[in-house]
């Protein structure tokens, strides 16, 4: 009788549970998802207004397109130094002091740009930008490992992670019209405006963090006591243990140079594409900034729907690595077209970017969905912070692609160098990582 009545019983138990599952974590996407998508659109609007402020920032302050690209590069530096202390620091003292100090200063700084006058302040204020930004992606990425399990957090990074694609449409046409509609207003030139409008709501969202965002699920007032129980079991049935101190298993663990490889390319392609596309438009023949800024929507557009797809498909299959590969053999095909109709056609350029980018930008969330399952519960506030550390070395890449644009003319050559990193990465990756998450999978 009992085993007659175990194959009823059994699968009604567990669809109960997963009904029950299902809509706490709705719940908790709902309460978190939105201000922290908004948070991550602040961050990348300020990194990437730097490659429309330079339309009229170079000529105005007299910059070649190698301290531009220097200047740009030296945020990199910065965040790279700070990030791993950053990330250990919130381990410590929660997500609400650390994400606050975090937006407040970089707001500060990103504001603060519109006063540069010589390359030495650029250099400095980019610096200090990184500084205070440092640790601010891995914080995110860390915090949701306190409130998802790894077979929901692709979906959940990839909703988060469209901020950085729909920036496009916000960094595309508002700073295209700030440069254009306000420049000369009050004595200040449209790249200072730029700045200056576009640093200051990070603060203002930064001083809201302690309203909005709990460290831990049991910190939440709009949980349930039985709903935070389940989220803390659906994570126990998630983490391994580890043995020792967290950070030196990290600095031994080859994989993660691997990861970071992949995330390093991933950069390198992603920082391209923000300082350098309004410079191929341009060269393509569109003077109007506002009009570069409207173009650039376009590929944004279509990496957003990608980017939702692709990391529910792979939430559903329950499978990061080949997912990722895949993608980047996409981006490395996009690019490898970019390169060869870069000099020839707008419209195939935009093409391009848009195959290329979309494949991109898909494969992020599926990334970090990937290192996060990875990575046992004792490791990753040390481990997501050092793939970072490493991966945000692609950050010098405007100042290499910048000299070579100086002395070529030309951005062929570094396009088609991203094409050949994706290639290697995503054979890199697949190989590597192979029955690396087995005993991890939920």
């Amino acid at each position: 009788m009992t085993s007659s009545a175990s194959p009823i019983t059994v699968p009604e138990a567990d669809a109960s549970i997963d009904g029950r599952a299902d809509a706490v974590f709705a719940k908790v996407s709902r309460r978190l998802v939105p201000f922290l998508f908004l948070c991550y659109l602040l961050s990348f609007i300020d990194r990437a207004n730097i490659g429309f402020a330079q339309l009229q920032m170079k000529s105005s302050l007299g910059f070649s397109d190698t301290a531009y690209g220097i200047g740009a590069a030296m945020f990199f530096v910065g965040y790279a130094l700070f990030e791993v202390p950053s990330n250990l620091m919130l381990q410590r003292i929660g997500a609400r002091a650390t994400l606050f100090r975090i937006m407040v200063l970089w707001g500060l700084a990103s504001a603060a740009t519109m006063l540069v006058k010589t390359p030495a302040q650029f250099y400095v204020l980019r610096f200090l930008l990184g500084v205070f930004e440092a640790g601010f992606f891995p914080g995110i990425l860390l915090y949701l490992t306190y409130w998802f399990p790894a077979n929901r957090r692709a979906r959940v990074i990839a909703l988060i992670m469209t901020a950085n694609v729909a920036a496009g449409f916000v960094t595309g046409p508002v700073s295209g019209w700030i440069l254009k509609s306000l420049h000369g207003a009050h004595g200040l030139e449209g790249w200072q405006w730029m700045f200056l409008l576009e640093g200051l709501p990070t603060v203002l969202v930064g001083t809201l963090v302690f309203v909005f965002l709990p460290n831990h699920p049991s910190q939440a007032k709009w949980l349930h006591a039985e709903e935070i129980a389940l989220i803390q079991r659906s994570l126990a049935d998630n983490q391994k243990p580890v043995q020792g101190h967290a950070f030196w298993p990290v600095l031994r663990d080859a994989r993660i140079y691997l990861l970071a490889f992949g995330a390093f390319v991933n950069g390198c392609a992603g920082y391209f594409l923000a300082f350098w596309m309004p410079t191929m438009v341009r060269e393509l023949g569109v003077d109007d900034p506002q009009a570069i800024g409207l173009y650039a929507v376009i590929p944004n557009a279509f990496g957003i729907v990608a980017m939702i797809a692709y990391s529910r498909h792979s939430d559903r299959q329950n499978e990061q690595r080949l997912h990722w590969g895949i993608a980047f053999l996409v981006a490395a095909l996009g690019f490898a077209v970019l390169g060869y109709v870069v000099q020839l056609s707008l419209a195939w350029t935009l093409i391009a970017i848009t195959f290329g980018g979309s494949a991109m930008v898909s494969s992020t969330p599926i990334f970090w969905a990937m290192a996060t399952r990875y990575l046992p519960k004792a490791k990753a506030a040390a481990g997501i912070a050092y793939i970072g550390t490493l991966s945000s070395l692609a950050g010098m890449s405007p100042a290499v692609v910048g000299l070579v644009k100086t002395h070529s003319g030309s951005l062929t050559l570094p396009i088609y160098v991203l094409s050949a990193l994706f290639l290697v990465a995503s054979l890199a990756v697949i190989a590597g990582m192979r029955g690396a998450m087995e005993d991890r999978r939920t």
